[in-house]
């Protein structure tokens, strides 16, 4: 049974990140107030060629008090309009439990001119214990 909702939840994991299959297995979801991004930074590689890439530097810090093995950083990616380009998750690497603090990056998926025309993003962490 854990291995069809795991299935399921991999097909679903771009749209959803799994949370209520991991809430469901033991493993408890906390709420986006456990972890703050300290710092974060749009960083353009290759401007204005075929091989422009945009990518989210950042680091997030652990101000819950319980010890996290899981972070989740959600990077919604917004055009100059402001319309909506792209939403990508990415995992931390919570390697060092021991650790309050955690780089992250998010890339865009595109290259060249859809990258070039990502003017701003938000940013939205969550954290599993």
């Amino acid at each position: 049974m854990h291995r069809r909702a795991f299935l399921a939840c991999a097909v679903l994991a771009p749209l959803s990140g799994c949370l209520d299959f991991l809430e469901d297995n033991g493993e408890e979801i906390t709420e986006p107030g456990d972890v703050e991004i300290v710092w974060d930074d749009l960083v353009r590689e290759n401007p204005g060629t075929e091989d422009e890439r945009v990518v989210v530097w950042g680091a997030v810090r652990n101000v819950g008090e319980r010890t996290l093995s899981y972070i989740e950083i959600r990077a919604t990616f917004f055009d100059a309009d402001g319309e909506e380009l792209e939403t990508v998750i990415e995992s931390v690497t919570v390697d060092d439990t021991s650790k309050e603090e955690w780089a992250f990056d998010v890339e865009f998926p595109r290259f060249g001119e859809d990258a070039a025309a990502v003017a701003t993003y938000e940013l939205e962490p969550a954290t599993g214990v």
